[in-house]
């Protein structure tokens, strides 16, 4: 329902939703748990062509690992439609009318506007991929990907590409990530990464583990090279990546660069964003200030729980559990998030990386003096077939012993081990405590000591000196 009026029809309360992905459709079908259609309209709105997908999906769907793109589909638009939602794809919110309790959207295809009024809005825009600003940067061939659109339309493009020499520009997740797929996808594969070593959610030392295992995988990385431009053939397609000191020829370019929060229609309604641009919320999911407005997803920052600032980390878990807690308290209930410990996972073929809490760098600029350690050890006992090696870092603070951060880069059953890390450090555990947690032992998942609890043995040794 259409127009500047207080509200849903009949007596109902309208809750409004910008984005229709994993925050945004997690609230609204939470909110409708709460509340039944009686009590609650929910209008939905999405700008592109899908909903409820997994976006962290795209790089194994690009890379053949994952078939069918429907695949990353966890509710279709006409499932939430089912559940009484008005789902309206391909509608492009474009301004917020906080005191008036109104949002103005356009039809993507057909270009009308109309206003929407609210009870309560819930901001779930998500984040944006970084496109540096410089010559080509928006020419065929130079892909985003942060949606499952763009997934698509990079994979038409490789469908008509007329080589097979993949640039991709960045070595973080997402930078690593397509750098897989397109090896899959049997491209020769080069990385320019502005940074001196790939992965920098991760310390130099162990960013140059994944330096050479990616250089192992037959990646060519480029460290340390600012990309200044694209160079064009003469119908706009990328041709070359140029840095400062070379030039790189590419049948495609893939930005993993990063992303930023998708907050220029919240910034113009007057609220809050923090230090990294993303909405600032309470505990509840509340944007401050506002009594009826949530946010949620990518385009929030959260509460480091080690560091106890501010942080934007773009990833679907929080982006799910985000949407849970708008849905329950815009439903009528009460819920909170807490925050965050910063805990990602990734891989780049067999190669597994992983991290939790601080680096050293976010150690030192949160103003804690800290010890690290680094230990050496297998994914299984070493008799045991398939024993892989894997390196574990681990970060304590000097006055207290609690454990800080830690990082592992290994082969099969590396990553998933910073979980018990995740745990210790929402629990605010000490490395000694973490000695005699009572982890699963066998031989063919662990050695009699598991990797991590001997760099915490090794951190509470140095932390005694």
């Amino acid at each position: 329902m259409n127009g500047n009026g207080g509200g849903g029809g009949g007596g109902r309360e309208r809750l409004v939703v910008i984005g229709g992905d994993a925050a945004g459709m997690s609230a609204a079908s939470q909110a409708r748990r709460m509340k039944g259609p009686d009590a609650l309209e929910i209008v939905a709105f999405e700008r592109g062509h899908f909903t409820s997908y997994s976006a962290c999906g795209i790089p194994y769907w690009v890379g053949g690992a994952v078939r069918d793109r429907d695949r990353l589909i966890a509710r279709t638009p006409q499932e939430h439609r089912a559940r009484g939602i008005d789902l309206r794809l391909r509608t492009e919110v474009t301004e917020i009318d906080v005191a008036g309790q109104r949002v103005r959207a356009r039809d993507v295809d057909s270009g009308a506007e109309s206003w929407t009024s609210y009870d309560k809005l819930v901001i779930a825009t998500g984040a944006r991929p970084i496109r540096p600003d410089m010559p080509g940067g928006d020419a065929r061939g130079v892909h985003g990907v942060q949606t499952l659109d763009d997934g698509q339309t990079l994979l038409d493009t490789l469908a008509r590409a007329r080589g097979r020499r993949a640039v991709v520009v960045g070595a973080g997740y997402i930078g690593v990530e397509m750098a897989e797929a397109m090896i899959n996808r049997g491209y020769e594969v080069t990385v320019v990464n502005r940074g001196s070593k790939p992965m920098a959610t991760l310390d130099p030392d162990m960013g140059r583990l994944v330096h050479s295992a990616m250089e192992g995988l037959g990646i060519t990385m480029v460290n340390d090279a600012e990309v200044t431009g694209v160079v064009t053939d003469d119908d706009g397609w990328a041709r070359e990546v140029v840095t400062r000191d070379a030039r790189f020829p590419a049948d495609i370019v893939i930005l993993g660069i990063g992303v930023r929060p998708e907050t220029g229609l919240a910034e113009a309604a007057g609220l809050p964003l923090g230090a990294h641009r993303g909405l600032l919320t309470d505990l509840a999911m509340r944007v401050r200030g506002q009594e009826n407005v949530w946010a949620g997803g990518d385009c929030v920052e959260v509460l480091d729980l080690v560091s106890g600032q501010e942080r934007h980390i773009a990833l679907g878990t929080h982006a799910n559990k985000h949407g849970q807690v708008i849905g329950t308290n815009a439903g009528g209930g009460y819920a909170t998030f807490p925050g965050v410990v910063g805990t990602a996972v990734s891989k780049v073929c067999d190669l597994e990386i992983a991290r939790t809490g601080l680096r050293e760098k976010d150690a030192r600029r949160a103003g804690l003096r800290f010890e690290t350690v680094t230990v050496e050890s297998t994914s299984r006992a070493g008799y045991y077939p398939g024993a892989s090696p894997m390196t574990v870092k681990m970060l304590a603070e000097r006055r207290t012993g609690r454990l800080l951060g830690v990082q592992i880069v290994g082969r099969e059953g590396a990553a998933k081990r910073v979980d018990i890390a995740a745990v210790a450090l929402t629990a605010g555990m000490t490395v000694e405590q973490m000695t005699t947690l009572d982890l699963g032992y066998a031989p063919p998942f662990s050695p009699v000591w598991d990797p991590v609890l001997v760099a915490a043995r090794k951190a509470a040794a140095r932390l005694s000196r």
